[in-house]
């Protein structure tokens, strides 16, 4: 979580698949997906960062993260049925611009 509270853009992050729906086994990922707001695609070095961030982590397992505006409508329709919400900083949501989008340093 702490990986994604560095952002000043408003996002949440959810959590689903195996190991939110209960069929988790030990070698299981855990999938995440993040939605800014207004949905739209997060800005691809924020992406990658993020993505950079979690791989050197001491995350004991393997995280895949997806950035909601860049997926398929089925494969959204997928995560809507069973999700849980890891990060929100949605209050920012009201207040930040998207031209004022970064990460923090």
């Amino acid at each position: 979580i702490q990986i994604f509270s560095g952002l000043t853009m408003p996002v949440e992050v959810w959590a689903y698949g195996s190991r939110v729906n209960g069929t988790a086994h030990s070698g299981s990922d855990l999938d995440l997906v993040i939605r800014s707001q207004n949905l739209t695609p997060l800005p691809i070095d924020v992406f990658i960062n993020l993505q950079d961030s979690i791989r050197e982590s001491n995350i004991p397992i393997l995280v895949e993260l997806q950035d909601w505006a860049r997926l398929p409508e089925r494969f959204r329709r997928n995560i809507e049925q069973q999700y849980e919400v890891l990060f929100s900083n949605a209050e920012m949501m009201v207040n930040e611009p998207p031209a004022k989008y970064k990460t923090r340093k």
